[in-house]
């Protein structure tokens, strides 16, 4: 939670709304290609079609970014267990329309019981943003290649969630939910939660 959390919000203020900023290349087309090309005999069925959709998609993709502050009091009645986190993301969007970067939420822990909206938050903010949403459940998370994916060298490679979000969305800036992480599984050999390491550093996501 942000130390800061608990200053008074003012929902006063004129709303604007948040518009697409322009395009994002998130990939090389022509690098999938020659790796398509470059595939061995016996390479991964999955990693070929990867290749293949990456490639009829293309590599751009939306990006968002605020022109302001966008109206969040509707929010504040909604999702009353989120005031903190709120005021949170009200001030890093302030803080991002006066830049030039596009829109980047700083990653979040969202702690409560079961039940109380975290997921649904997540949703709701996506929205608010107007970018993609991805969800990936840990529960059933047996290996953490399945949230950032596998090697190419794997005979059995393929993507993994978070890049499928990015893939299969419009975004190159979605919101992705990571839920019930207290819930994954604890194998050492395939830590689930050994990914979100990197994943969740700036210069190694």
């Amino acid at each position: 939670m942000s130390a800061t959390a608990n200053l008074p919000v003012r929902h006063d203020k004129p709303a604007v709304d948040i518009p697409i900023a322009g395009f994002k290349e998130i990939y090389d087309v022509e690098a999938v290609d020659r790796a398509l090309q470059e595939l061995p005999p016996g390479a991964s069925e999955a990693l070929k079609s990867t290749y293949e959709k990456m490639i009829k998609v293309g590599g751009q993709r939306f990006t968002v970014k605020p022109a302001g502050i966008p109206a969040m009091a509707h929010l504040y009645e909604e999702l009353p267990n989120f005031k903190e986190v709120l005021d949170d993301i009200k001030k890093q969007i302030a803080l991002c329309a006066n830049t030039e970067d596009e829109l980047e939420l700083t990653p979040m822990l969202l702690l409560g019981e079961p039940g109380v909206g975290k997921t649904h938050f997540g949703r709701r903010i996506a929205d608010l943003l107007g970018t993609g949403f991805g969800f990936v459940s840990m529960s059933s998370m047996t290996a953490g290649w399945i949230l950032s994916g596998s090697s190419s060298q794997w005979k059995n490679a393929k993507p993994g969630k978070v890049f499928e979000t990015f893939l299969n969305g419009q975004y190159a800036n979605p919101l992705i939910v990571v839920d019930e992480i207290d819930k994954a599984g604890s194998d050492q050999q395939y830590d689930a939660l050994g990914a979100l390491y990197t994943l969740l550093e700036h210069d190694t996501a």
